[in-house]
């Protein structure tokens, strides 16, 4: 038996009578969060929550000049196409950090760096 499949079968719960069907219902956000946890993917998926969010948080303006956004090492990568931009967004490094990770919903961002 695969770990994953014994993790759903411990999450069970118990049923109340014989015949009842309810106590082997387990809510579909329990199961995949069961399912990111055995098979390790959490962190990687936040990764990924964090890039795909980008635009959302720093705005069209920001997206337009930005080349490439990545996460690596709980550091967040952003290749951007405009120096000025660029030392603006040094400048509230700390501001971004923040706006990403309430995003997100976890601190997953330790640093941003801007390339």
């Amino acid at each position: 038996m695969t770990r994953a499949l014994f993790y759903f079968i411990a999450l069970k719960k118990p049923s109340t009578s014989a015949n009842s069907r309810q106590g082997d219902i387990v809510s579909l956000k329990d199961s995949i969060t069961a399912l990111l946890k055995a098979y390790r993917l959490q962190g990687k998926l936040n990764e990924v929550t964090v890039v795909a969010s980008w635009e959302k948080v720093m705005g069209k303006a920001v997206a337009l000049k930005t080349k490439e956004v990545y996460v690596s090492n709980s550091k967040l990568f952003v290749r951007l196409t405009s120096a000025p931009l660029k030392h603006e967004l040094v400048m509230a490094k700390t501001r971004v950090m923040e706006l990403i990770n309430s995003e997100v919903g976890e601190a997953i961002i330790k640093e941003v760096v801007f390339l």
